[in-house]
């Protein structure tokens, strides 16, 4: 049988900001707006969108996500398929950008949605959690007041130990019911995270995300894990899965770091078979990132998709949450067109 020739596509780029509500501070940053590339990719009929929004802490920017995702252009509009992007970029933004716009372009040209093309189920909504930014104990135990009941809660900590346990024990007595996740965004070290553990514990946190830097991981080896330790700078991609394992309990899967929902599916799916949970989780894009992060979500044990809650504007259409679950409509992403 002849192989049938290679597609040509026409690759278009764009680079869109979304501000923020309000100053978003973890470890070691204050952010105040996203940037983030949109790839468009049109056959001439059917075109499919996705977006990168970069992990800052790989210094990537909207700058040079376009121009890495410029570099791939004649590949690509030459017909490269999107597993050979896989070889053609390096993970990041730009190839979750373009990786994405991929799928969706299958969706419209096949009449098959995202998640047949995945194997997946039928989508269902998602419980999300929301997070909380660093700031004062007050400050924070009052915010948390005006999320709803039903909300799981992600507190991001700074490593400045004194004022992360103020922070947690202001938050439980503000929330004695919520769900607690911590994630530290590698501000502790080998020394100084044994004085977390204890009050992880008594405020009965439901799991710790990323105490160490990255680079750091064997200094967890033999260190016992109270509570379920989850890597998400230490895990960008599928080759550094293995190494998890007696050090961290589930792996924080996204898209920006691994390069796309291709990558992110073998992920989550290699992960299973070690026997770590996995974890969705998103680098504060607007919806056209959440929604290839929500089939994703599909297979996943724990889900933050709350990027837009932050920006002052999103996507129309866009993803909704309601009564702590997020719900992705067919017509943000990933369907074919009606």
């Amino acid at each position: 049988m002849t192989k049938a020739p290679p597609q040509s596509l026409i690759l278009s780029l764009a680079i869109e900001k979304f501000p923020y509500h309000r100053p978003f501070r973890i470890t070691g940053h204050v952010f105040e707006r996203t940037e983030v590339l949109v790839a468009r990719l049109s056959d001439g009929t059917h075109s499919g969108r996705g977006e990168g929004a970069g992990a800052y802490y790989l210094g990537e920017d909207a700058a040079n996500m376009r121009a890495q995702a410029e570099s791939a252009r004649e590949a690509v509009e030459a017909g490269a398929t999107r597993q050979e992007l896989q070889s053609i970029l390096p993970p990041g933004g730009a190839r979750n950008a373009i990786d994405c716009a991929y799928w969706d372009l299958e969706a419209r040209q096949t009449g098959r949605p995202v998640w047949q093309l995945a194997g997946l189920e039928s989508p269902r909504p998602l419980p999300s959690t929301l997070t909380l930014g660093a700031d004062t104990p007050k400050a924070m135990a009052q915010a948390s007041q005006g999320i709803d009941p039903l909300v799981p809660i992600k507190v991001k900590l700074t490593g400045e130990v004194e004022l992360d346990i103020a922070r947690l024990r202001a938050l439980r007595a503000a929330r004695p019911e919520a769900w607690l996740g911590v994630d530290a965004n590698q501000g502790y070290t080998i020394s100084t995270l044994p004085q977390l553990l204890p009050v992880l514990l008594e405020c009965g946190v439901a799991q710790l995300e990323q105490p160490l830097a990255r680079g750091r991981e064997a200094d967890l080896d033999g260190f016992q894990r109270p509570l379920p330790f989850v890597a998400d700078e230490s895990a960008l991609t599928l080759a550094d899965t293995d190494a998890l394992v007696g050090r961290f309990d589930m792996v924080n899967i996204k898209l920006d770091k691994c390069g796309g929902l291709t990558e992110g599916l073998a992920i989550a799916h290699h992960a299973k078979r070690l026997g770590l949970g996995v974890m969705v989780g998103n680098m504060m894009g607007s919806s056209l990132s959440m929604a290839p992060s929500y089939i994703l979500g599909q297979v996943c044990d724990i889900v933050d998709l709350d990027g837009p809650t932050f920006l002052a504007r999103d996507r129309t259409p866009g993803v909704r949450y309601e009564a702590g679950v997020v719900h992705c409509d067919p017509a943000v992403w990933g369907y074919p067109e009606e």
